[in-house]
């Protein structure tokens, strides 16, 4: 397989563009080289198999979800409350909500996974390790809540991606934003609590 790695992320970006618009079922490698605007058979020389590609399009999703150095140092700084972890919440919405194509593509993969053992194994370990990763930070840095809190908000800003991302006329800004911070008052204790 070619390592050209610009190529391959660009092939990954463009993977994650034709399964946000099209399904699972319109990913292709001719699908990926026409988005991608590279001659064709260029995909199928960086893939081995589709399941290959769709793994691999998982994966580079999640880089892509992460936030930068600055928005992690930011987490930590000012006061441990119920108040930070709301800005850390509303950032959260912000930012997948702004890579709405890799969101929508990740829904994709999480029903194609329902019939791909090997894709279902591979997105579970990730997820997992995405939230454990998530309970670990927040128990970490100190902020209000245990592991439960940060599953249930986790449970929660997930449903209301879905919901702003797949019926965006469903709740305006204030209403989404009002939401963000009644789940976080609702779950998250106040300190000393």
């Amino acid at each position: 397989m070619r390592q050209n790695q610009a190529r391959r992320a660009a092939l990954l970006d463009a993977a994650i563009d034709v399964l946000a618009r099209e399904g699972a079922r319109g990913l292709t490698f001719r699908a990926v080289d026409t988005q991608a605007q590279v001659p064709a058979g260029t995909a199928s020389n960086y893939f081995a198999n589709r399941d290959d590609l769709l793994t691999q399009a998982g994966a580079h999703i999640y880089e892509r979800l992460q936030p930068d150095a600055a928005t992690m140092a930011a987490s930590l700084t000012g006061p441990r409350n119920r108040a930070r972890v709301a800005e850390l919440m509303h950032e959260l919405v912000g930012r997948i909500g702004a890579y709405r194509a890799g969101y929508l593509a990740l829904l994709e993969l999480r029903l194609e996974a329902t019939r791909r053992p090997g894709l279902r194994a591979v997105l579970t370990e990730r997820i997992r390790a995405d939230v454990d990763a998530n309970v670990g930070y927040h128990l970490d840095s100190g902020l209000p809540g245990d592991a439960t809190t940060v599953l249930l908000l986790y449970l929660a800003m997930n449903w209301l991606i879905v919901e702003q991302l797949t019926l965006p006329d469903l709740f305006d800004e204030a209403q989404l934003h009002d939401l963000v911070e009644r789940a976080v008052e609702r779950l998250v204790p106040q300190a000393g609590a």
